[in-house]
């Protein structure tokens, strides 16, 4: 069979089982709803965590940035992963034990105040929109390249099915489709992955295969190394950037991490908080068989990507060239007029007097969205038609996952912590479980409207989010766990000061017409969010020192849910 019907056949059987899926688990109640009734098995949990976790920035996004960065790259795999670690260590089970739905519900019962509950509200519903615009456009991506429509088309469509399942089965309906979805994405991974290491170094694990050699005898890096050098490009296995922003990105993907509510959430589904702990473990281990192939897959993608298209004439390209070129998300500019690829860095100006001019280049004639790489990564390798339509389906089924689990957040940010919790306290529970289907609604189409003209690459989108979240909630959920003198005053004061810094600062630098010169101390948009962290903490325990403690049922509340055993059967 050719490559669309593999990929109609293969993706519409993985969405036939979704929607199956959400039309047997419908939430019937606001408990099933929004925390699937907190009878999810640990490994179902861990499951479901993973492919809540493992989003379009990770599937599609991170590899794709690391063909392209190289080392500078793997920022983004520590800070994902070191971030995770932190919240199942640190977090989850002290958040399980304390009972709450979401993360504003525990903000506004620890802080006893609905103004911290309407702040964590806004937070919520900061990160996780920032956050979802970035699924919206993987989406976007996987439809155009499979239907050779355009991208605009292909977030439509994915915004059409999203709508579907997230609306009709709430979080009962996503975890169970989210299963499901990691089992196909993550065989959509590890497929091509264990094919190219084959063919390439002939190792068939592709974490090993990172430092095998190729069949001249050289080591694939020591070859990368000299193909990117020879093409005005940095060394792949060197740092792009300074050591500043390397860590202040990875701080803030590691503490944005353990901010996120649609993940916290996840630890809510299950009977005991001994199995927050245990669904964690488990997430832990299914994530790292996704983490630990991204920067073979970098590598092998970047390598085949220079070989298939550098100095070719495009007359000769293969196919897979076109069909993507029809999405508008790889472009070929014939700068010189002479019908032949030139890809090189056009912003080295010693590259450009030395190589390009004389040989009669006029500019960089390859423009690559990096978001395509992993997608386009087995045709390139020429792998057999049904491997490119399964990785299709794999960051379809990373985007949606992820994509549902943010917008449940969105909507029990709105129907639950904002009209239950504050404006319509008696509302019933048939018009709570309404409001939070038309929320998911609205949040939707907002949300594809954006992701058809996001900010940046979708790991870029994503990092952003994980900014937001370390500036605006990790400090109040960590010192509202840990720390007894924490006051509804302080925690308030830090949220509001950590997320208006941070997003200012990241609307000026990408809107706004700030240069890198002018970046804080070298740091990235990307990374602000670790000062604006700092400043969360500063500004909180500034101003709650300078202000009343809280009530002592509230200290107590803290001291009860640090305490890691008791004759509670939720233990």
């Amino acid at each position: 069979m050719d490559l669309q019907i593999w990929t109609f056949v293969i993706v519409g059987l993985t969405f036939a089982i979704y929607i199956g899926i959400a039309i047997w688990s419908r939430a019937s109640s606001t408990a099933e709803f929004y925390v699937a009734g907190k009878g999810v098995h640990p490994i179902t949990n861990g499951m479901a965590t993973a492919a809540d976790w493992m989003s379009a920035a990770s599937f599609l996004s991170m590899a794709g940035l690391i063909a392209f960065m190289g080392y500078q790259g793997a920022q983004y795999l520590m800070g994902w992963t070191g971030g995770y670690v932190l919240l199942a260590l640190l977090l989850a089970p002290y958040l399980r034990k304390f009972g709450k739905y979401t993360v504003p519900d525990f903000i506004g019962e620890r802080y006893y105040s609905q103004l911290a509950r309407v702040v964590a509200v806004i937070c919520a519903l900061f990160v996780s929109f920032t956050y979802v615009v970035g699924q919206m456009k993987g989406v976007g991506v996987a439809f155009a390249g499979f239907l050779n429509i355009p991208f605009e088309w292909g977030v439509t469509i994915g915004v059409a099915i999203v709508f579907f399942y997230a609306v009709l089965g709430g979080m009962k309906g996503i975890t169970y489709t989210q299963v499901a979805q990691y089992c196909v994405l993550i065989f959509a991974y590890l497929v091509p992955a264990i094919f190219i290491s084959l063919l390439m170094v002939g190792n068939p694990i592709p974490q090993i295969g990172l430092g095998g050699t190729l069949a001249d005898g050289t080591f694939l890096l020591d070859k990368l190394d000299a193909i990117c050098t020879e093409l005005g490009f940095k060394e792949y296995t060197t740092s792009h950037r300074g050591k500043t922003d390397l860590f202040f990105v990875t701080a803030a993907l590691m503490l944005g991490t353990a901010g996120l509510p649609h993940v916290i959430v996840r630890f809510f589904t299950v009977p005991k908080v001994s199995d927050a702990r245990r669904s964690a473990g488990w997430a832990l281990l299914f994530i790292a068989l996704l983490y630990t192939c991204a920067p073979a897959i970098g590598a092998f993608a970047r390598t085949n990507l220079i070989q298939t298209v550098n100095n070719k004439p495009y007359t000769a390209l293969p196919s897979w060239f076109g069909n993507w070129e029809k999405t508008g998300l790889l472009a070929f500019e014939d700068k010189n007029g002479d019908g032949v690829v030139q890809y090189y860095n056009d912003a080295n100006p010693d590259f450009v007097e030395s190589t390009a001019k004389p040989n009669g280049w006029n500019g960089n004639e390859l423009i690559v969205d990096r978001d395509i790489m992993v997608l386009a990564n087995p045709s390139i390798a020429n792998l057999p038609n049904w491997v490119v339509a399964l990785v299709v389906a794999g960051g379809l089924a990373a985007a949606l996952s992820t994509a549902a689990g943010l917008l449940l957040v969105i909507s029990t940010s709105i129907a639950h912590d904002l009209l239950k919790k504050w404006l319509r306290p008696k509302i019933s529970e048939k018009g709570e479980l309404k409001a939070a289907r038309i929320s998911i609604a609205v949040a939707v189409l907002v949300a594809g409207y954006a992701g058809i003209n996001p900010p940046g690459f979708v790991a870029q989108v994503v990092a952003f989010a994980f900014g937001l979240a370390a500036a605006s909630f990790f400090p109040a959920i960590v010192m509202g766990i840990f720390s007894k003198r924490m006051n509804m005053a302080g925690a308030v004061s830090g949220m509001i000061v950590g997320l208006v810094f941070t997003a200012f600062y990241i609307f000026y630098f990408k809107y706004g017409g700030g240069t890198p010169e002018q970046y804080w101390f070298g740091i990235s948009p990307e990374g602000i969010g670790t000062l604006g962290m700092v400043f969360n903490f500063l500004t909180a325990l500034t101003v709650s020192a300078f202000t009343k403690p809280p009530p002592a049922h509230v200290q107590d509340l803290v001291q009860s849910i640090r305490i890691p055993r008791s004759s509670s059967p939720n233990d």
